[in-house]
């Protein structure tokens, strides 16, 4: 199985099972001397760790992130960084039915038809459990952005149909849900209620914003820095859509609207997210993604088994209502590994 790195000066590759002895990930290409210590990953991993909110699922997991290499008297010494996620919560028996169904939404299907067999705990390698060890990575990234002032920020917009209007983003933390529009915040949580009884999942809007980022990230052609964006938001399961600025906005805009002018101190608005040309221009960066409904939900669905016969499928187990709001830490760390990175590649080309 290909396809479990990413990046190039900054490269993360990512290890594990959902329901076996863990997951991790080995980042290379971070520097040397940057202070790291295993208390560092204790808010990024609390805020996606599973069992936390009264929507999340029940299973519970610490997380706590075990150094096994590349830092030396709480420093990074600039070898492979390898960091491990033990699983401590897997209950793999809630899931033997799917050893012979298929669950709609969900890899399963697409994963036994390429590989012939699939791992029916909880996901195996396809699980959103793998995505413990990306706020890890994330988390070292933090560590290297920090010091240049550069901060990235993930909030929800959206969820369930329900919209943020009256932005403040300084009141995002102030609600289980990260949302800038606290009155949005108590529909979306009356929303996610109501979903959860019913059986049912929901999904939303995220919006991820980069401050500060500095001009000249990116390659014009094929590494460009908002396709990169898109390729590490995309790799998320439950992503399913990204817009970088006006995005499909723009689509209904004519060119003098959509154009942002500019003036002596830089540009007057900032439609084109931060990004043009493939290259950072020195503004406020912004994407947005689309998040689908969890699959695994507790209705009866239509399916078939592994023969293709049809079949009915009502689960039982243990599954979050929606991946918002612990997919936030997650968008921000794959946002992080892909500024570092090409941060990384720039200053390499100007040395």
């Amino acid at each position: 199985m290909a396809g479990n790195s990413f990046g190039e000066a900054f490269r993360v590759t990512t290890f594990g099972e959902s329901h076996g002895e863990g997951v991790g990930v080995v980042v290379d290409g971070c520097p040397p001397q940057i202070p790291l210590k295993s208390e560092d990953f204790a808010i990024d991993m609390g805020r996606r760790r599973p069992g936390m909110g009264s929507f999340d699922t029940p299973r519970k997991e610490k997380d706590h992130v075990e150094v096994l290499s590349g830092i030396f008297e709480g420093l990074t010494t600039g070898a492979p960084i390898t960091l491990l996620i033990r699983n401590k919560g897997a209950n793999s028996k809630s899931y033997e039915v799917l050893a012979q169904l298929f669950r709609p939404g969900h890899g399963d299907y697409t994963y036994f038809r390429k590989y012939g067999h699939f791992d029916y705990r909880g996901g195996g390698r396809y699980s959103a459990r793998e995505t413990a060890a990306r706020v890890a990575a994330g988390v070292v990234a933090r560590k290297i952005l920090e010091p240049l002032d550069i901060s990235v920020t993930a909030y929800t917009v959206e969820l369930g149909g329900v919209k943020a209007k009256n932005i403040n983003f300084d009141s995002a933390d102030k609600n289980p849900f990260y949302c800038p529009d606290p009155d949005a915040s108590e529909r979306m949580l009356k929303t996610l209620s109501k979903a959860g009884e019913e059986g049912d999942s929901l999904g939303g809007i995220t919006e991820v914003r980069v401050r500060n980022c500095p001009w000249g990230l990116g390659e014009p052609v094929f590494d460009k820095l908002d396709a990169d964006l898109a390729k590490a938001v995309m790799s998320i399961g439950a992503v399913k859509g990204v817009e970088i600025g006006a995005g499909f906005e723009a689509a209904g805009l004519k060119g003098s609207e959509n154009n942002d002018p500019l003036v002596p101190g830089g540009f007057k608005s900032n439609r084109a997210g931060g990004i043009l040309g493939g290259i950072s221009n020195g503004d406020e960066i912004s994407l947005r993604a689309a998040i689908k409904p969890i699959p695994s939900i507790f209705l009866e669905q239509d399916t078939i088994d592994r023969n293709g016969n049809a079949a009915k499928l009502k689960l039982k187990g243990r599954f979050d209502v929606s991946a918002i709001p612990r997919i936030l830490p997650v968008l921000e760390a794959m946002v992080r590994i892909v500024i570092v990175d090409h941060y990384f590649r720039a200053r390499t080309k100007n040395a």
